[in-house]
């Protein structure tokens, strides 16, 4: 859809069409739920809505389904309102709200701004969708994972929980039954269509690391000079050049390596590590 056609769109409109995609691609189902939850209208309005999508955005996206009885992605299936990237859908679930690309044909503003992010690692809807099927539904999954430590294609039963954002990438947090524990899976290293096997007696409540909630400390690089140390505590809005982050212990890595803090070794030098961790041996425990 070209630009000068979204400008004749009512923002309303845009938006619940970017829903509707969006909600398609990465669940595989779509019905009128979404749209009364999402912009608190009508049935009978919802289903309009959805008619306008297929109709004037996207005729060849949706075809309703009467066993799955809502509206599923077909083969021929583009993004034309969204980017088609799984952050998009998982912004949905964080109750974010973030621009499509697309909506820079609006101009709606005269002020110059430009953000960065991280690349977009491969994600297969058809791989995703069964995953989120079974954190809402407590479901076990047999997932083909593509594993860094043995070097090989690996066959596990996993029952996840949660989806996580590092700042990076999207994992899973699920129990392993491999392992007998609770662990983090990349969602890209997925190389296959998960197929559900079971209702899993593994929930979030037993995750020990997920349910436990810690500190961490982390203040300026001593390294730095009396002068750095006070401008890197003001960038954080330090108290006494400290600043606390409370966390889920699961978590505590990713908050590390998002700061790139290196708790264990400090390679760097201080004008590149800038902040360390000032309780380690409080919480080395829960880290790699």
């Amino acid at each position: 859809m070209k630009c000068s056609d979204l400008k004749n769109l009512r923002w309303n409109t845009l938006l619940k069409c970017q829903l509707i995609e969006i909600v398609s691609l990465w669940e595989g189902r779509l019905t009128t739920n979404v749209l009364i939850s999402a912009f608190g209208i009508g049935r009978q309005q919802a289903s309009k809505d959805i008619n306008f999508y297929n109709k004037q955005i996207a005729p060849n996206n949706l075809i309703y389904d009467m066993q799955l009885k809502g509206h599923r992605p077909t083969d021929q299936f583009e993004p034309v309102l969204t980017k088609g990237t799984i952050d998009e859908y998982f912004n949905l679930l964080g109750s974010r709200k973030e621009l499509g690309s697309h909506l820079a044909c609006l101009n709606l503003t005269n002020t110059n701004t430009e953000m960065i992010s991280s690349p977009g690692r491969f994600i297969v809807p058809e791989f995703i969708r069964p995953v989120i099927a079974a954190v809402k539904d407590n479901m076990r999954l047999e997932i083909e994972y593509l594993s860094l430590s043995s070097q090989e294609k690996e066959y596990r039963v996993i029952s996840p929980h949660t989806l996580v954002y590092s700042g990076y990438r999207w994992h899973i947090r699920a129990h392993c039954e491999k392992n007998n524990d609770y662990r983090d899976f990349v969602l890209s290293r997925i190389s296959t269509i998960p197929e559900p096997v079971l209702p899993s007696e593994h929930t979030a409540r037993d995750d020990p690391a997920w349910n436990r909630f810690i500190e961490l400390i982390i203040k300026p690089d001593n390294r730095l000079s009396s002068f750095q140390q006070e401008v890197i505590a003001r960038d954080f809005n330090m108290v006494n050049n400290q600043l606390t982050i409370p966390t889920r212990a699961a978590l505590a890595n990713y908050y590390l390596q998002y700061l790139r803090i290196t708790p264990y070794q400090q390679k760097q030098s201080p004008e590149a590590q800038q902040l360390v961790l000032a309780n380690m041996e409080q919480i080395k425990q829960w880290l790699f």
